[in-house]
């Protein structure tokens, strides 16, 4: 599982944009830990607090976030404290690691060991050397950095804001990560009191991940900095837990106290700017489809309709799909490429090819997603340029896996994979989003492919029927359909 989905997962599991940072600093150990209270070695006493830290916290935030610079500064005992904190997380949780590495000489092999040997699954850098420090970290494809943009610290205004304030040097450098990574692999370190700074960098870098520093002060406005930093569907923002709070022996009430007040203001905000791009369900069924959610939105937007429709094979049905609005709306999008991936997992290929023109926006998802190669048949070739059948680059022999819409006759599917195979590729699987069924899966293995689909046709209306999505005679013209 790559960073971004152990994340997603986190904060849904949660309910949480929260992490919290695991810094075993001297000047901030809590009274009840000191050595005259608590008589132990000053290592002992910072290794109780972080596990009592990690033990309130484990159900209310999506992330720890360990300060490299604190474990460092106590030596080996330091080196030996940070794998026991790092062994204490839950594996389901993720580890950012606040190193704000700056060295391009060592990054190659400091990216190794924090990787690899520590298994962490992000980690923060300093922009200063530019690209080539940043690199040797995204040859990993399911980790993750942050790319520091701002501080809190008065002293470095000089510079974040130079040259003036509406073309700070913090935007330039928003505007070159973003070209480093995807968004599943770069986010942007923010450190700032100041909801403008957050609403600029948003503004600049809607789809990416942000990891909000130093935003607890007095007079703070806590709803301005939420409505200006969380993107669209109301996240992309982890917030802090503040180090006040990290002190308290009642940290998990008022960690619960907190996360509270951050949801509801999230829901508030939601609702003041919503514009159709955040859907929540309406419905709770008893056996509910794993995908109930998924169904219910393509529905509510339009995606599956009820009527006479004519398809393309001249053929009438009492539906009709239509998945090019996914594209519009990014929070269905990507838990369509999550769906499709979940079964691409179970197969072995070497590349991705979708079939234009309606699965090419899916295919590229999944390549970005998967970290796989893509290409795709041409549905013409032309008279000009290289007239190229296949797009992309291939090796005669490699395995493809095929990626459509739909499945209805088979037809334009199978005419793609044959492009494919014509050009020395073998094709064993077809993954689409929705089987018509009819039998369509058998005329495909006949013909020597393996069919999978995310959802059927007869699951699809079983749902929108049990959810009071149609009607009862929507629901049986459909199942006479099929």
């Amino acid at each position: 599982m790559n960073f971004y989905d152990k994340l997603n997962g986190a904060i849904a599991q949660n309910q949480s944009l929260l992490f919290v940072g695991l810094d075993p600093n001297p000047e901030m150990l809590p009274e009840r830990y000191s050595q005259k209270s608590h008589p132990k070695s000053m290592i002992d006493s910072l290794w109780d607090w972080l596990e009592f830290t990690i033990t309130q916290t484990t159900d209310l935030v999506c992330a720890y976030k360990p300060t490299l610079g604190f474990y460092e500064a106590l030596g080996i005992p330091g080196w030996e404290l940070l794998q026991k904190t790092l062994k204490a997380i839950p594996a389901h949780i993720p580890i950012i690691l606040d190193a704000k590495h700056s060295d391009l000489n060592t990054s190659t092999i400091f990216a190794q060991t924090v990787f690899e040997e520590w298994q962490i699954d992000a980690i923060t850098l300093s922009p200063y050397p530019g690209q080539d420090h940043v690199a040797p970290f995204l040859v990993y494809p399911d980790k993750a950095v942050f790319i520091l943009c701002t501080t809190s610290n008065p002293g470095a205004v000089i510079l974040q804001q130079y040259p003036t304030a509406e073309s700070p040097f913090y935007l330039q450098v928003v505007k070159e990560a973003k070209n480093w990574g995807t968004p599943e692999q770069l986010g942007l370190e923010v450190g700032t009191i100041q909801p403008d700074i957050l609403a600029k960098i948003r503004k600049e870098a809607p789809e990416r991940v942000i990891l909000a520093r130093s935003i607890w002060s007095e007079g703070g406005n806590l709803k301005n900095l939420l409505s200006a930093g969380l993107n669209y569907n109301s996240d992309g923002l982890l917030l802090p837990v503040s180090q006040d709070m990290l002190g308290s022996e009642n940290l998990s009430t008022q960690l619960q106290s907190l996360r509270a007040e951050i949801n509801h203001l999230r829901t508030e905000i939601s609702q003041e700017n919503s514009v159709c791009s955040v859907w929540f369900p309406d419905v709770c069924l008893l056996n509910q489809h794993p995908l109930l959610d998924l169904i219910l939105q393509l529905y509510d937007i339009g995606c599956i309709m009820f009527g006479e429709f004519v398809q393309a094979s001249g053929a009438t049905f009492p539906y009709y799909i239509d998945l090019r609005k996914i594209i519009s709306n990014p929070q269905i999008f990507h838990q369509i490429v999550i769906a499709y991936a979940e079964i691409l997992k179970q197969l072995t290929y070497d590349r991705i090819a979708g079939i234009p023109y309606g699965s090419l926006p899916t295919a590229t998802g999944l390549s970005l997603h998967l970290n796989s190669p893509m290409i795709f048949p041409r549905k013409e070739v032309k008279a000009h340029g290289t007239r190229k059948v296949i797009e992309g680059n291939f090796n005669p022999g490699e395995v493809v896996v095929v990626v459509d819409d739909i499945l209805i006759s088979g037809k334009s599917v199978m005419e793609g994979a044959e492009k494919l195979k014509y050009a020395g590729l073998n094709v064993n699987d077809i993954v689409v989003f929705i089987d018509h069924e009819q039998g369509v899966k058998d005329r495909l293995r006949e013909n020597g492919y393996q069919a999978h689909a995310v959802l059927t046709i007869s699951e699809i209306t079983e749902t929108l029927y049990a959810a009071g999505r149609i009607s009862e005679e929507q629901f049986k013209t459909l199942v006479e359909t099929n």
